[in-house]
């Protein structure tokens, strides 16, 4: 089987405010260059509110690849410049979890991931969406959504996974159980849950939460560890975070193209570790949006 052929000329913008991305800027761009990727422009863009507007800037010169430096929330928050384009997304993890560079097989180590970008394949897949926002990887309700709120951004930057694990610990405290409204269009399940995910990837903050997701599987999952019981949703993480049997055994999934969500009481979302919607919301799959780098796996590429 031919693949289609990763372009050779690249825009670099890297959000600086990310966990690495001030410190790995420049050995990006220089190891990118030294790998035959012909860079256009490179940006470290320092105020992450600016971040979208740089690559929609990018993507208007008819850029034909452009790489994103950053976590999963730099992801998310600029992929809606690429969706009705022809540019290419290739992505550069330089974030904590990095959960969406772990569900296309990138290399979370600088050079491996910039071999990724200089030797990969083109691979067209779906996003998520959230009352019209496109996502990358996943959203959640519960859990992440308080830690996204409150996290101090240091504790994030200096410390990685340690630390937000540590503030989740902190944040665990106050967590109360809510009721789940679920509508795919032929019918409403209600139930009480602890914590909602909505995957198009297959991990969320850096663990495997599912192995059905696909990027390119035209379908959205959303996942609920179902009951009242917090202790229900402490198994259920420690079982997914060490691939256990039983990781399947605390939450519910449905799987579909299309879901009306709401709860009682409402709750906000975090959308890719970015704290952007609230319930009631419509979930859906954007089939086939884009074009991303991900590893060569199968034969020679084409133009």
């Amino acid at each position: 089987m031919t693949t289609k052929s990763v372009p050779r000329q690249a825009v670099l913008i890297v959000n600086a405010h990310s966990r690495k991305g001030q410190k790995l800027f420049d050995d990006a761009r220089q190891k990118l260059e030294a790998a035959g990727v012909e860079l256009l422009a490179a940006h470290a863009v320092r105020n992450p509110d600016r971040l979208a507007a740089t690559v929609r800037d990018a993507v208007k010169s008819d850029a034909p690849m452009i790489i994103i430096g950053g976590g999963d929330g730099s992801m998310s928050g600029t992929v809606d410049e690429f969706v009705g384009s022809q540019c290419v997304f290739a992505v550069l993890p330089l974030g904590t979890a990095n959960s969406f560079a772990r569900t296309l097989g990138v290399p979370l180590d600088l050079d491996s991931a910039i071999a990724v970008i200089a030797n990969g394949q083109r691979r067209r897949i779906d996003l998520g969406m959230i009352d019209g926002d496109y996502f990358v990887n996943a959203a959640s309700i519960g859990l992440s959504p308080m830690i996204g709120e409150t996290v101090p951004h240091k504790l994030k930057r200096y410390l990685g996974r340690i630390g937000y694990l540590a503030w989740a610990v902190r944040c665990f405290v106050g967590l109360r159980p809510f009721r789940l409204i679920i509508d795919d269009g032929s019918g409403e399940r209600r139930m009480w849950a602890t914590e909602v995910r909505i995957l198009n990837g297959r991990f969320h903050g850096g663990v495997e939460l599912t192995e059905d997701a696909g990027v390119d599987s035209g379908e959205i999952i959303i996942q609920a560890v179902t009951g009242r019981s917090l202790f229900k949703l402490v198994l259920d993480w420690y079982a997914k975070f060490f691939r256990l049997r039983s990781r399947d055994a605390h939450a519910e999934d449905f799987c579909g193209r299309e879901f009306l969500l709401d709860t009682r009481p409402h709750h906000r979302i975090s959308i890719d570790g970015e704290v952007l919607a609230t319930t009631p919301v419509k979930v859906k799959v954007a089939a086939s949006a884009i074009d991303v780098v991900v590893p060569m796996t199968d034969g020679p590429a084409v133009p």
